[in-house]
């Protein structure tokens, strides 16, 4: 059985291996029991980053618990772009849509930063993990981004690791258009050579982030230190003004498909059809 004839997928932080039981807790519980109605026997995707994704059935399922037993390897782990989504809270509803779509496409950290103009100051990383997870299990990724606690703009700048490169969405025609950065960024392009400290192509995925603003924008004076960082490359994203949620969502599409795993054909596609 492939893991895309199982329809029902779970993340499981514990250690997978053949053979052994598994306990869900109440609340994954009811999910299967009372939401999917699913019953004893039933097939389950149950995977993590370390393990890779195995089949799984219920072996006991009741009010308020559930046993899977683990059978076979699905797929076996493998690598996943490093990259993170960094962004200035927004309000609920849209900050969830944030949470969801950075996990669709592929981020493994999602970091709120505070800025000058940011108007949420208080962020459910709790809700915002759930969402991630719920989202990992639904796009078939192995793995499920970090959250991370929001911080102020300045501390993070004073920490940030300076192997890791940022595309920065400025809002100034300063900026470079997305794609012509990352063109140039691509293997074989010319626009720029490795960030400081890194070892260039080859190996591990080179470590990346996107950074967005408030709706309000960043400060000019907040976009001027960012500018004067080696590591950070401003870019546009088009001439239309866009809302926070949508900038970040747009700039991780465009790095997915230029730098990530994005232009990847998935096993067993048809090759993508070209014009004669």
């Amino acid at each position: 059985m492939s893991s895309a004839a199982v329809a029902t997928r779970l993340y499981i932080a514990a250690d997978l291996s053949e053979g052994i039981e598994i306990g869900l807790d109440h609340a994954r519980a009811h999910y299967l029991r009372s939401v999917l109605r699913l019953e004893r026997g039933a097939a389950v995707a149950i995977f993590n980053e370390r393990d890779g994704e195995w089949l799984a059935r219920i072996a006991a399922l009741g009010r308020g618990f559930c046993a899977l037993a683990v059978e076979t390897r699905l797929r076996a782990p493998g690598p996943t772009p490093d990259l993170w989504l960094v962004f200035a809270p927004i309000k609920r509803a849209r900050i969830d849509f944030v949470a969801e779509k950075a996990t669709e496409l592929g981020c493994a950290v999602l970091q709120p930063v505070l800025t000058r103009y940011t108007a949420v100051s208080r962020v459910n990383c709790e809700r915002l993990a759930a969402n991630a997870r719920e989202a990992a299990e639904q796009c078939g990724r192995l793995s499920v981004p970090e959250v991370r606690a929001p911080v102020a703009l300045d501390a993070l700048i004073a920490h940030w690791p300076r192997e890791r490169r940022v595309l920065l969405c400025a809002e100034t025609g300063q900026a470079r258009p997305i794609a012509e950065v990352l063109a140039g960024l691509r293997p074989g392009g010319t626009c720029a050579g490795p960030a400081p400290g890194s070892e260039g192509s080859g190996g591990d995925p080179e470590p990346w982030a996107v950074m967005t603003g408030p709706e309000g924008g960043f400060a000019e004076t907040e976009l001027d230190a960012l500018r004067q960082l080696p590591f950070v490359i401003p870019v546009g994203l088009g001439p239309r003004l866009l809302r926070a949620d949508t900038a970040a969502i747009a700039a991780l599409a465009c790095w997915q498909a230029w730098l990530g795993d994005g232009w990847m054909r998935p096993p067993g596609r048809a090759e993508p059809f070209v014009a004669p």
